[in-house]
């Protein structure tokens, strides 16, 4: 949890709230009994939204709220007097975006851009956007859109004017036990003795979901408005956790998709002339369009030349065996 106490009794609005994410997040924080805040459960998808309610029956901190981050309407009903925004909602799957780019132009641009209207005209706090290592030169729709709605979260602050609000941006890599990870894919696939894998030098960052929660929550705590952080994590090969899952399975190499990238980067050569270092993350700052200089911790930081970049094939943390074991562990454990 935060280490004050000041996000204890406040109003969140979840967006994408019964997603992988959300859901983290909603057992992270009702975990803790002394979180006497609200959790507004924003999503499209009222069967999950009756999933949850029934999980967590008689508990007074959730509300949930039925609709679309298109809908700039509702959005902003559901907004009326909230503290803090945590923006997860998104479009994510890579082939279907593809085949349908204007819908993810609609949910995951436009969508954030309502968020973004909602907590200027409405005065709240802070607003986080939950982003990807996609984003970062992006190779596919998704991650296009994933690139805009970061610009647009960290350049909105330019229009705050003299109102406390701030926007900034998380951004990390892969989540172990989200919808679409290679482990559910591994171990179903493990029933056939064959494992599918688009390339053997494939590496990707890694992080769990609790850790994700974590994670956000502290940027919460310290975040001024404009700043990109991005935590430091473990990188894995991908061949590791598929011999892990199934060591005796024939690994079968099918080829990178269309839109995939053989390594993913976090922070790019452009984006290090302004960014700092810290122990456990990193801050990309802002650089464009207004002049209001982010104070406290960026200014105590490592500066970092533009011949750096965070790659997850150049990082210098990596998953052992153990530790994929572990992830395997828990998995299993939490779905069955």
């Amino acid at each position: 949890m935060p280490r004050r106490t000041d996000l204890l009794n406040k109003t969140i609005l979840l967006t994408g709230g019964t997603g992988s994410f959300g859901k983290a997040f909603i057992a992270y924080l009702l975990r803790k009994n002394n979180f006497r805040g609200v959790i507004r459960v924003f999503s499209r998808d009222e069967f999950k939204q009756s999933q949850l309610q029934e999980k967590y029956i008689g508990d007074k901190r959730l509300r949930f709220f039925i609709g679309d981050v298109r809908d700039v309407s509702r959005l902003r009903r559901a907004m009326e007097g909230v503290d803090i925004v945590v923006h997860a909602a998104a479009l994510k799957q890579i082939p279907i975006l593809e085949y349908n780019p204007f819908e993810a132009v609609k949910t995951n641009i436009l969508g954030s851009q309502n968020v973004i209207d909602c907590a200027l005209d409405l005065g709240v706090k802070k607003t986080i956007l939950i982003s990807s290592d996609k984003a970062v030169s992006p190779t596919n729709l998704y991650g296009a859109t994933k690139m805009v709605a970061e610009k647009i979260f960290t350049q909105a602050n330019a229009y705050v004017g003299k109102k406390s609000t701030r926007l900034s941006v998380v951004r990390y890599g892969n989540v172990v036990a989200s919808r679409g990870s290679v482990i559910p894919k591994f171990q179903l696939q493990a029933k056939t003795n064959v494992l599918t894998i688009t390339d053997e030098r494939m590496t990707r960052f890694w992080i769990t979901l609790d850790q994700g929660v974590k994670f956000v929550l502290r940027v919460l705590e310290e975040m001024e408005g404009g700043e990109i952080f991005v935590p430091k994590l473990p990188s894995v090969r991908i061949i590791d956790f598929a011999k892990a899952i199934a060591p005796n399975a024939k690994i079968k190499k099918i080829g990178i998709r269309p839109g995939e990238k053989l390594h993913e980067v976090l922070i790019n050569g452009d984006e290090a002339r302004h960014t700092k270092e810290f122990k456990n993350y990193f801050i990309v700052e802002p650089e464009f369009l207004w002049n209001r200089k982010i104070k406290n911790k960026t200014k105590r930081g490592k500066v970092l030349g533009e011949e750096f970049r965070y790659s997850s094939e150049s990082n210098n943390r990596w998953l052992s065996l153990p530790n994929i074991y572990k992830y395997l562990k828990d998995y299993t454990a939490e779905n069955g």
